[in-house]
């Protein structure tokens, strides 16, 4: 029995009446009419017999009845995207490639939120290292969060924020005591942020338009690691505005604007599409774009 004969059975035995069933269905009472005639004959029972001027359910009718409701809620729930996703009843474990600067900022709201939801959603965190390779297309990785790039080309992205790069070192710095210009930036001994040990990026770039040069006297292959570093040297390294505050206070640490002209890094979520229509996965993701647009722990406007 097809699902639209169900629909025109589920509007016979609710209304009780050919003309009401028609206009609940969007049809004519003669077209109600002739699938009622199909719907005895595959059922093999009259279902609505007269009763003067009206109709009355058969017994048979009476128990199809709530059968027939359920049976169609269940139908709709499978055909409607997210229909009856309970964040409460998700049992999954989500894996989440991400930079571990965006990690120590949002892992701690993002754990709350989500065991605060669904309490038996489990997340794995990776590093970059499958950063520009398969791991989303291959199923290893489910969101990549972070500056999106060299991804395949049938990812499916979400732009989440824009944030500028600044300067960092620690409080007492010499670097402090006057005006923070690119001369006396580039002066200044560097920590490089590489994974893959790389000395020169968009900072050096700029700096050799000005006819300038600085030294990366350490290259580091996390954001927090250079954090460490530069508290405990003189040496100076870069993290975005305005995240990990209490951090940057805590370690003992300033920022300063970089006295170059640097786009803003461009952050976003990223996923493979054979994710995008499953209600638990966009859950998530709706999770993550708040952790970062709300890291304080507010909430969509």
């Amino acid at each position: 029995m097809d699902l639209n004969l169900l629909r025109s059975l589920d509007a016979l035995l609710q209304e009780n009446s050919v003309t009401r069933a028609a206009e609940r269905l969007g049809t004519s009472p003669a077209a109600v009419s002739r699938t009622l005639a199909r719907l005895r004959r595959a059922v093999g029972d009259p279902l609505l017999v007269r009763a003067g001027q009206g109709m009355v359910p058969t017994p048979r009718a009476l128990e199809l009845r709530e059968e027939v409701s359920a049976l169609l809620r269940g139908c709709d729930n499978v055909l409607r995207p997210g229909a009856g996703f309970e964040a409460a009843r998700l049992q999954r474990t989500f894996t989440v490639q991400t930079s571990d600067l965006l990690l120590a900022g949002l892992a701690g709201t993002l754990t709350e939120r989500i065991h605060a939801e669904a309490p038996h959603v489990d997340v794995v965190f990776l590093p970059e290292v499958l950063e520009g390779g398969p791991g989303l297309r291959q199923g290893w990785v489910d969101v990549e969060l972070g500056v999106l790039s060299h991804l395949d080309p049938e990812i499916q992205t979400r732009q989440l924020t824009r944030m500028p790069l600044v300067g960092i070192a620690r409080s007492g710095h010499p670097l402090f005591d006057g005006r923070i210009d690119a001369r006396r930036f580039a002066a200044a001994d560097h920590i490089g942020i590489s994974r893959l040990g790389k000395r020169l990026g968009p900072i050096d770039s700029a700096l050799a338009k000005l006819g300038l040069r600085r030294r990366t006297a350490v290259v580091v292959p996390s954001h927090t690691g250079a954090m460490i570093l530069a508290r405990d040297t003189d040496l100076v390294t870069l993290t975005v505005a305005d995240w990990l505050p209490d951090t940057v206070s805590a370690l003992g640490l300033r920022t300063f604007p970089i006295p170059l002209d640097l786009p803003p890094l461009d952050f976003g979520l990223a996923w493979h599409p054979r994710n995008s229509a499953d209600p638990g996965h966009r859950w998530l993701r709706d999770r993550l774009a708040d952790a970062v647009l709300f890291p304080s722990g507010g909430t969509r406007p």
